[in-house]
């Protein structure tokens, strides 16, 4: 044995000790450059998000993750995300959101979409899988939905062909009195018939759906993801998803290891609800994806455990990935019995994303734990626990 092997042995001999009391193993080997802490932009927004937020925050600090948050407060009810709000994003290139309440109908355009197009978030990702130790009704579910997220339905190009509008009209006339008097009436004679005709346009471009392909493509082979599934009603719109169709097809040419086939949307969602384990990638337009990223979600588990975000070129913005309740009802707030599952998992990936790898691994594997042992779950899953009772098993079953 050499002389420096014995040095070695005789040192760890000497500290055998210390190594006994040791509380936590090292988990994060820092490289060179990776010690400075990254800004993060913050959104709570409304409903439970400030509640799943905060539960982020608590899980990062007690992680010493190597990240900060710049904190906005932005409701759905605004009318544009504010200035500052976007020059964060933009400057920090990461964002983590709760979710911003959309009104329904009154002309109020949603801020999720504006944060979409400003930015240029292209490709929105979902991932729906089994959380060991929750039951559901299919196993082996473990499906990403890949979703186009700036044009189809939801570039908001609509108009008012034929206004809606109640119409009077003024009319006058003589009566004439048995006595040979004249008596001069005026009156108001309403029209209400007049029905209105709203038109909506939805956009498909071969830029957009080329890019989309290529991410959803790509994103499988990087993740050894065996298949990528097209979801489309070219059977109908057979220009516009015909040439999604078309470009899914040519981006498919250039990866032979990978199966790709094509789906029909309303078969889509039978095939999911009956025989999900089927799908792997799944890529699809905005609205489709929607449709499905929800319907995936509710069968693998729920929208309070499904993580997701939208990824563009330069920036990125995480949140909640099933859209389906994530602003909850006034009940879950004021009880503070918010799922933090699915942020707690959105912010693993966001660290991934930050090439934080090793944080969110301890990220995820404390919070599927806390799911996996049953004690600590909210309503939606069948327990009783707090928001805050979540967060202090998940805080407990770091390592």
């Amino acid at each position: 044995m050499s002389r420096r092997s014995l040095t070695l042995l005789k040192n760890l001999a000497r500290n055998s000790n210390a190594s006994c009391i040791q509380t936590r193993s090292v988990t994060y080997m820092p490289r060179p450059g990776d010690g400075s802490p990254r800004a993060v932009t913050l959104i709570p927004g409304d409903g439970i998000g400030p509640l799943v937020t905060n539960a982020v925050e608590q899980v990062m600090e007690a992680m010493h993750a190597p990240i900060y948050f710049e904190k906005y407060d932005v409701h759905g009810a605004m009318s544009r995300v504010p200035l500052e709000v976007m020059e964060s994003i933009r400057k920090n290139k990461v964002c983590l959101k709760g979710g911003l309440k959309t009104p329904v109908g009154g002309g109020v355009s949603s801020l999720n979409v504006q944060l979409r197009k400003e930015l240029d978030l292209f490709a929105s990702l979902v991932n729906c899988f089994n959380l060991p130790g929750l039951p559901t009704r299919h196993e082996n579910v473990d499906i990403v939905v890949i979703r186009e997220n700036t044009e189809g339905e939801y570039a908001g190009l609509e108009h008012e062909v034929v206004p809606g509008v109640v119409e009077s009209l003024k009319v006058s006339f003589l009566i004439e009195t048995p006595l040979g008097c004249s008596l001069y009436c005026l009156g108001v004679l309403s029209l209400e018939d007049v029905h209105s005709v709203v038109e909506s346009l939805k956009v498909i471009t071969k830029f957009c759906s080329e890019r989309i392909a290529k991410y959803a493509f790509e994103y499988a082979y990087l993740n050894n993801r065996k298949k990528v599934t097209a979801v489309h009603k070219a059977n109908i719109m057979k220009l516009a998803d015909g040439l999604f169709l078309e470009s899914c097809r040519e981006v498919a040419k250039k990866y032979p290891g990978i199966t790709y086939n094509e789906i029909i949307v309303d078969n889509c969602c039978m095939q999911l609800v009956a025989k999900p384990e089927q799908f792997d990638v799944m890529v699809t337009p905005n609205l489709y994806g929607n449709l499905v990223a929800n319907t995936a979600a509710g069968i693998a588990g729920g929208t309070g455990v499904m993580p997701g975000g939208n990824v563009g070129a330069d920036h990125a913005v995480f949140e909640q990935g099933a859209s389906a309740g994530n602003v909850g009802k006034d009940k879950i707030v004021r009880e503070n019995k918010a799922n933090p599952v699915a942020l707690l998992l959105s912010s693993a990936m966001m660290l991934r994303h930050l090439q934080f790898p090793s944080f969110a691994d301890r990220l995820e594997t404390a919070v599927k734990r806390v799911i996996s042992e049953g004690k600590c779950r909210t309503k939606d899953l069948g327990g009783q626990s707090t928001t805050q009772q979540v967060v202090d098993a998940v805080i407990a079953n770091l390592e």
